[in-house]
Order: C-alpha cells, then sequence, then structure tokens
C-alpha cells in the first residue's frame, strides 16, 4: 500500500465515521474541528510564549478576587459577543437576525454549513465563547496583569450593573 492510499482510506474512515455520527442532522464536525484545532493552537504559542518570558510566578500569584473578576468579565463579554446589538456586524456574515430575545438581545440564527456554521455557533453562543474570552483573560493576567484587571473592572461592573437594572425593572413592575 502507498502513502497516497492509506491517506485515502484514512479520509474515508473519518468521513465514514462523521456521516455515522451526524445522521440526518448537518452538524459540521469539519469546521468544530477546525475551531478546537485553533483553540489549541492559540493556547498553545501562548503557553509557548509565557514560559520563554519565564512568567512561572504569574499562575501562583492568582487571588480570590482574580477569580472574581475574572468569572464576571467572562460571563459579559461572553454576552456581549454572543447577543449584544452593537456587537451584531461582528457575527452577521455567520447569522441572519431573527428579532429581539430580552433586554438589549438578539435573536439570530446561524446560517451556511462547514467552517461557517461552526463559527457561527461558536459566535451566537455565550456559553461556547466563555472558554475563549476566559482563556484570553487568563493570558491577560499572565502578560499584562494590571490592564487586564483594569479590564476586568470595567466589564464586571457593567456586568453587576446590567443585573441591577433588570432588578429594578422587575421591582418596577411588582408595583404596577
Amino acid at each position: 500500500m502507498n502513502e497516497a492510499t492509506g491517506v485515502e482510506n484514512v479520509e474515508k474512515a473519518i468521513r465514514q465515521e462523521a456521516e455515522a455520527y451526524r445522521g440526518d442532522s448537518d452538524q459540521p464536525l469539519a469546521g468544530y474541528a477546525t475551531v478546537v484545532g485553533s483553540y489549541a493552537a492559540l493556547v498553545g504559542v501562548g503557553a509557548f510564549v509565557a514560559r520563554g518570558l519565564r512568567t512561572r510566578g504569574a499562575a501562583a500569584s492568582l487571588r480570590p478576587w482574580d477569580l472574581a473578576l475574572m468569572g464576571l468579565t467572562t460571563h459579559k463579554v461572553s454576552r456581549m459577543l454572543a447577543k449584544d446589538p452593537v456587537t451584531s456586524p461582528l457575527r452577521a456574515f455567520f447569522t441572519r437576525f431573527q428579532g429581539v430575545s430580552g433586554p438589549s438581545e438578539l435573536d439570530e440564527r446561524v446560517r451556511g454549513e462547514g467552517g461557517r456554521k461552526a463559527v457561527g455557533e461558536l459566535l451566537t453562543c455565550p456559553f461556547c465563547t466563555s472558554q475563549w474570552i476566559a482563556t484570553g483573560y487568563a493570558f491577560g493576567l499572565v502578560f499584562a496583569p494590571t490592564l487586564t484587571r483594569s479590564a476586568g473592572a470595567v466589564f464586571s461592573a457593567v456586568a453587576i450593573s446590567d443585573w441591577m437594572q433588570l432588578a429594578y425593572v422587575r421591582l418596577q413592575k411588582a408595583q404596577e
């Protein structure tokens, strides 16, 4: 068996397994694999660069407040990226506007297939984008901790403000 035939057999087996997994759905497994591979590559490069800078003490300096700030920031930025009307131009190539889904949030449907659909699903899912946001924040704490904590404070304050705005509206409606 030559090398080309071996590669063709592996590709054929992968396609068959993907079809068996998908069934009648249109899950873009190749697109998902590309997204996951991109994430892994970015994390690998970031870790390699961080190691080269000898920032080993950065993880040890993570305090409970850093984790709280990181959690609030990740929540706010992931929802902003995935649902905010102002960030809809970032999602427009991958989605179709459906309407409003909540206060200052849009309902969008993913469109396309393959990689386009996979990226669209990533960009419209705050649970999915949160992994990327949290990873970016963690690298920010390694490479630029003061700036990262400052940005985290801003987004955390906005998240808390959002919750207060929603509570205020709910209280007003309760009094009617």
